[in-house]
């Protein structure tokens, strides 16, 4: 029989953690108790506080904080991980001298250029930026228990948690304030926290939209143009000053902040060298070197007028969909080392600090996830079968405002339709399951909106 944590032990942590907004150690957790607990239980205590929503853990093993949930946190989170990140991401020597560099005062770097001969060397599994075991080791890490199944299974199975986590740390990682707590207001009820600017959540929103292309459209999904201006479209709707220019390569000159590094300039050869990125991504088989490659050459060649970076985060994602791979989610990266990890290709063409940023990144996704993974257990064959049927039918008595009444009939109707005789029965049973579990916080699935969901469901409790 499992012991129970005594509730005064719990309050005693969170109070604890509560007065360190930018994150507090187990050590000094163990020095601020009143009584004596064993570390590892301590541990357990505090793994579970995490687990249950009620507190956040940043880093690993003995650099590991614990925060408060507080409308904060992601600032928070930001800025302490910012402070040290070279102490919690192990950084090899060459990623240390590139950081040494892009940390030097704007005047003391090199203006540079595009450099088209970084793109035009790179020849796809032939060069590589990870090597055969580096790309082994994530490969090991991202298994997921759909491995051999329809491209998309594993994220279609954890969508609602990929849309809130991938939302959120995509966007914290151009400054936005929103918490974890927030973005998960925001998606799964459409609603705003007070006191943030309307753009915050327009990006939040943003993304939600473009992941949900991506799992939706998986079989369509590929790096080439289609997809690429859609994504684009998506992260960048209602958000640049030209709204024209979603989803339409650049024909201005921009600049980028902080950086020594120039963009190229020139229309027709912006449109050559995107082409050439898609068509070298495209043939890389390896699905972790086609991620990173993205991430490194979307960014440099900056081919739209803004949002670029969103777009290589979300662009990185597609071979690990399609793979049935963990997604990145981007947990926890620090905005610094995200944002020097980048300077250092943009002014050296030197990958090592984004890499040992990807790696280091990936594992905190694989971590965030495995929970998830762990409480979803395997997807049921017969689900993931009829999984588009599935959600035709939920979807069609919400949008429809089917009464309770009403409801088996409608199923069964269509069932009669679009399911094969011998799984109408079992169908049935399973949709008027998903039906009677639907609440607030699980109908976002369904991509209906929280005045749609709240018209069905008045109908559905009253009749």
């Amino acid at each position: 029989m499992v012991k129970k944590v005594p509730f005064r032990a719990l309050t005693e942590l969170l109070n604890i953690v509560a007065a360190h907004p930018k994150g507090i150690s187990v050590a000094d957790i163990e020095k601020a108790l009143t009584n004596d607990v064993p570390r590892r239980t301590l541990q357990y205590r505090l793994q579970q506080l995490v687990a249950n929503g009620q507190m956040h853990s940043i880093g690993e093993r003995r650099w590991a904080k614990y925060l408060p949930v507080s409308t904060d946190t992601a600032s928070a989170t930001a800025e302490t991980l910012d402070e040290d990140y070279a102490e919690i991401i192990q950084l090899s020597e060459e990623a240390k001298t590139v950081r040494a560099y892009v940390k030097q005062p704007i005047a003391g770097r090199k203006p540079v250029g595009y450099n088209r001969d970084y793109l035009a060397t790179y020849q796809p599994n032939q060069t590589s930026y990870l090597t055969s075991a580096e790309r082994k080791q994530l490969a090991d890490l991202g298994k997921s228990p759909a491995g051999m199944q329809p491209a998309g299974t594993y994220a279609k199975h954890i969508l609602n948690r990929l849309l809130i986590d991938l939302a959120w740390n995509s966007s914290r990682l151009e400054g936005n304030t929103y918490s974890l707590l927030d973005t998960k207001r925001l998606i799964e009820f459409g609603e705003e926290a007070e006191g943030r600017d309307q753009v915050e959540a327009q990006m939040i929103l943003n993304h939600k939209d473009a992941i949900e292309f991506l799992i939706n459209a998986v079989d369509d999904v590929a790096f080439n143009s289609f997809t690429l201006m859609n994504l684009h479209a998506l992260l960048s709707n209602n958000l640049l000053a030209d709204p024209t220019a979603s989803g339409r390569l650049r024909y201005i000159a921009v600049g980028i902040e902080s950086s020594a590094f120039h963009p190229l300039e020139t229309p027709p050869l912006i449109e050559e060298c995107f082409n050439e990125v898609l068509s070298k991504a495209s043939q890389i088989q390896d699905p972790f070197e086609q991620a990173f490659f993205v991430m490194v050459h979307l960014p440099y060649l900056q081919p739209f007028d803004d949002v670029n970076k969103r777009v290589s985060r979300l662009a990185a994602n597609i071979p690990l969909i399609r793979g049935n791979f963990v997604p990145f989610a981007f947990s926890d990266v620090p905005q610094r080392a995200y944002t020097e990890g980048i300077l250092g290709v943009y002014e050296l063409n030197d990958v090592a600090l984004l890499k040992d940023v990807f790696f280091w990144a990936y594992e905190r996704s694989v971590a965030q996830f495995a929970a998830v993974k762990q409480s979803l257990g395997e997807p049921d064959p017969f689900r993931l079968k009829y999984r588009t049927e599935i959600r035709e039918a939920v979807t069609s008595i919400i949008l429809g405002k089917i009464s309770r009444r009403d409801a088996s009939e409608t199923i069964r109707s269509y069932a009669s339709e679009h399911v094969s005789e011998s799984d109408r029965d079992n169908f049935v049973q399973v949709v008027e399951e998903e039906i009677l579990g639907l609440h607030e916080g699980n109908f976002a699935r369904y991509q209906v909106r929280l005045s749609e969901f709240a018209e069905w469901q008045d109908k559905w409790t009253t009749s």
